[in-house]
């Protein structure tokens, strides 16, 4: 693996996502899975957070005992799709601070398409996970952190539940210092720039919209 990108591979992260790839997976199912498989990728999106050490009295003695360094995480969530990721990790995280970026693609020109953006404040203080299910031509994910950057944002990194090569290689030449940890790196892109062999629209199977 690469600095730039993590690929997770535990068991249970991988069962979870075939279960999720599945055509037969209903909708209630896929936003379970979703939400746990959301939960196991936080966990290695967020090891290398700073500690620091604050005493505290324990029933038996006083300690110095590691707690969180600096303000309270933001999460930034691509919406739609970005939202079923985010309740996952809200669940292990839920003092963090939460904005939103509104994109959608252009299905002829492939490019993203701004309709919203609200940030928290003080995001250039924060470490900041951007959260979205698919990295397929990377153009989304990277419009998205170019927002969080002009809002301040230093300390970004980028979530997603399956990654396509040329969406890794168009984020390494946007963004070449915001790590990529994702559960999957699938083959490749089809001609209308889906994730392929994927699981079809993230959104739509999340929320029963197809």
């Amino acid at each position: 693996m690469s600095d730039h990108l993590t690929v997770v591979d535990h068991p249970l992260v991988q069962h979870k996502l075939t279960l999720m790839r599945r055509c037969e997976t209903s909708t209630s199912e896929f936003r379970q899975l979703l939400r746990e498989i959301s939960l196991l990728l936080a966990y290695e999106v967020t090891r290398d957070l700073p500690l620091t050490s604050r005493q505290i009295e324990t029933p038996m003695c006083a300690m110095d005992a590691p707690v969180l360094e600096g303000k309270k995480l933001a999460l930034v969530s691509i919406l739609r799709a970005g939202n079923g990721l985010l309740d996952g990790i809200l669940e292990l995280i839920p003092s963090a601070r939460v904005g939103f970026v509104g994109l959608y693609r252009d299905e002829e020109t492939l490019e993203p398409v701004q309709y919203y953006n609200k940030l928290p404040s003080q995001i250039g203080d924060r470490a900041c996970i951007v959260v979205d299910p698919m990295l397929a031509t990377g153009n989304s994910s990277a419009a998205a952190i170019d927002l969080v950057k002009q809002a301040g944002g230093r300390d970004i990194r980028f979530l997603c539940l399956l990654a396509a090569p040329e969406g890794v290689a168009r984020m390494r030449e946007a963004h070449p210092d915001v790590p990529i940890v994702t559960a999957s790196l699938d083959d490749r892109l089809n001609e209308k720039g889906y994730i392929v062999p994927g699981l079809g629209d993230a959104g739509d199977r999340m929320f029963g919209t197809k």
